[in-house]
């Protein structure tokens, strides 16, 4: 082991020692020449890594929630028609947050472990005229993985704009922004794009931009208003200086860092690595007689699993058997059943070495539990 508990949950992750170096190094000032150079150059990667040359690329202090929040900022104005696809609990979070903004929201729910059918979102689609359209590439509470490109087919048939939640998917899941024509693809540092918390990263298409441009009323949040942060990552991009909101300048140093690693490895590398890995792990989680929550491997996700006890296993008892191993994994998030599965992130810096400590650990509690009087 490494000398403490390996993290195997669904974000924060383990981070690159490079990437660590970056944060801990003395901080710059956010109009120096060298932070004016490692902003603009990961806004430029940025588009790299998301596959979308010709997109808008903002890079915020905050979490994912702050991503989301900006897409429905920025792309809705009261009375418009939301369409959200639900996998899990973020699919939830996003309609509770369009309807902040003043939209009328449908939402078209799975079962958990289960995506909703292209027929249905067609159906709908058909039905009713929507300004927008979400949907999670990976929802971090079931582990299940959405398709994204016939979604962003449908978005371009019916002239929707398609938000993506990449949460848990960017860097991880092969995604390609504008060849499959998604509006918006919203992220977080602290999962597969392998940076410590605090940076919210998205790439918005040339349509979501001018989608903002056309708005008939003002953005109804202050902050995350692009009238205040365009110029700011224009002004980046082309060797500037500017001002609006003080930015993470170390989180940005460590972006820059594993953004290069990213692009290194190669965006094809790195999703079939995830694709192995994740294949591993799955498959000694079933030798073990374990049931994942996604209802097959076509929609297994390759950044997390999410799994079920056996029924003869307590979820208390074995979260507290784990935390005395050197392994942390993640509880159940879905209200309804979070007692009856856990999570475990395998995205990033993740190695085989890793997915075997995992496996080993998860074993020993639950013989353990087996074996208790």
């Amino acid at each position: 082991m490494k000398g403490r508990k390996l993290l195997m949950i669904p974000g924060p992750i383990e981070f690159e020692p490079e990437v660590l170096q970056a944060l801990g190094a003395p901080t710059t000032s956010h109009t120096a020449p060298d932070f004016i150079a490692s902003f603009g150059n990961s806004l430029r990667m940025m588009k790299k890594v998301w596959e979308c040359p010709d997109g808008q690329s903002f890079i915020m202090a905050g979490s994912g929630t702050l991503a989301m929040d900006m897409a429905g900022a920025n792309l809705i104005e009261p009375g418009d028609k939301a369409l959200v696809i639900s996998t899990g609990y973020f699919g939830e979070r996003y309609a509770e947050l369009l309807k902040r903004y003043g939209a009328n929201v449908s939402i078209l729910r799975s079962e958990p472990g289960e995506t909703v059918s292209l027929s249905v979102i067609e159906n709908a689609l058909k039905k009713d005229k929507f300004k927008l359209m979400t949907f999670t590439h990976v929802d971090t509470s079931t582990g299940v993985m959405v398709n994204p490109k016939p979604i962003g087919e449908l978005g371009r048939k019916y002239d929707v704009l398609t938000v993506l939640d990449g949460v848990c998917s960017v860097a991880g899941e092969e995604m390609r922004q504008q060849q499959w024509g998604i509006d918006m693809a919203l992220t977080a540092s602290q999962k597969a794009i392998g940076v410590p918390p605090g940076l919210a990263l998205l790439v918005a298409s040339p349509k979501a931009m001018d989608a903002w441009k056309n708005r008939k009323t003002p953005v109804g949040n202050y902050y995350c208003d692009w009238t205040h942060w365009l110029p700011i990552m224009q002004a980046y991009e082309e060797g500037r200086p500017s001002y609006f909101g003080t930015p993470s300048v170390n989180l940005v140093a460590a972006l820059e860092v594993s953004l290069k690693m990213i692009l290194a490895e190669g965006m094809e590398n790195r999703v079939a690595r995830h694709k192995a890995l994740a294949k591993e792990f799955r498959e000694k989680i079933r030798e073990m007689e374990f049931r994942m929550m996604p209802v097959n491997e076509d929609i297994s996700a390759n950044t997390l699993s999410a799994i079920y006890f056996p029924e003869s296993i307590n979820a208390s008892e074995f979260m507290g058997g784990m935390a005395k191993s050197d392994v942390i994994v993640a509880p159940g998030l879905l209200p309804e059943l979070k007692s009856k599965y856990f999570r475990v992130g395998h995205m990033g810096s993740v190695n085989l070495s890793d997915i075997v400590s995992t496996i080993a650990a998860i074993e020993n509690t639950i013989n353990q539990l087996k074996n208790l009087p």
